[in-house]
């Protein structure tokens, strides 16, 4: 079966259920994430024993953010709008990755997953080497292309295709809005001398990515080019741990089979799809050790 096939089969009662959006839920959940933000970078800011180490933990808290704003693109983690709105420009804030111009990319990369002419995930082709996978994971693509992008969108030069031209506009407001803040930031930091930004955000941000980038690989990765996405895509199991602060992602082919459901749903989803599911893995370690032993041969 398919992920069409499944999706017809499913009851107006499953259908609601599923979707079932919670503030509660949410709310709760991003209590715990941006809770454990605050509290790792106060340590920081406190010189604590230990805390340059507690900077990599803030870079893991802080770059998987990503996952929360995937989520709020699609609208699933809040039942209030103005909730994913406002969490979602927060998150893409601090990552440094444009929420309005992500959710257009991200809406293409779910229309046309896994097609090489449309997919714009696939732009950047994934590793087949080891120079290419170290280069990945480095994160210095991702850096490079997202400054590149809010630069670009900030200077009118949008010009991609999954961004509607009616939307141009607010893509460019976006951009620059986020260069005045940040440069701002940078203005106070400087004049205070608070080098807790530098500490407790930006270098974290640096130390964090490589995680990302590792995470991420697994949710497409040498996955077939078909459109059936319980074949196109990997739900990766993993230890509660990690679906914690990825927002439950890791079931990947679930979210890509019905993206309306939120994800606090996912794990249900999960229990209905998973004897259909075509790619899966038994951990992110194992995942990249199979990918990488493709090298050698």
């Amino acid at each position: 079966m398919d992920h069409r096939a499944l999706l017809k089969s499913l009851g107006n009662e499953d259908r609601l259920r599923l979707n079932g959006k919670s503030d509660r839920a949410g709310l709760a959940h991003l209590a715990l994430h941006w809770g454990a933000i605050g509290l790792v970078g106060a340590a920081i800011a406190a010189r604590v024993s230990g805390w340059p180490a507690l900077m990599v933990v803030q870079g893991i808290l802080l770059v998987f953010l990503f996952t929360l704003l995937h989520e709020t693109s699609h609208l699933t983690p809040f039942e209030t709008r103005w909730l994913n709105t406002v969490v979602g420009a927060v998150c893409g804030f601090l990552i440094l990755l444009p929420p309005n111009w992500f959710r257009y990319f991200h809406f293409a990369h779910h229309r046309y997953t896994q097609d090489p002419e449309n997919d714009p995930e696939l732009a950047e082709p994934k590793p087949e080497g080891w120079a290419q996978y170290v280069r990945h994971v480095s994160g210095i693509p991702v850096w490079r292309g997202q400054v590149g992008t809010i630069l670009r969108n900030a200077a009118g030069g949008c010009r991609d295709a999954f961004v509607p031209a009616a939307r141009r506009g607010t893509v460019r407001a976006e951009a620059r809005l986020m260069l005045g803040l940040y440069g701002a930031i940078a203005a106070f930091g400087f004049a205070f001398g608070l080098d807790e930004i530098l500490w407790c955000w930006i270098v974290p941000l640096a130390l964090g990515q490589p995680f990302l980038r590792l995470y991420l690989l697994a949710e497409h990765g040498r996955c077939p080019l078909v459109a059936n996405m319980f074949e196109n895509t990997r739900t990766t199991f993993t230890n509660r741990l990690v679906r914690l602060i990825a927002w439950n992602m890791p079931y990947h082919a679930e979210h890509h089979a019905m993206p309306t459901v939120p994800f606090h749903r996912l794990p249900e989803l999960h229990r209905m799809t998973r004897e259909h599911l075509k790619e899966t893995e038994t951990g992110y370690v194992r995942f990249h050790r199979k990918y990488v032993a493709a090298f050698n041969r």
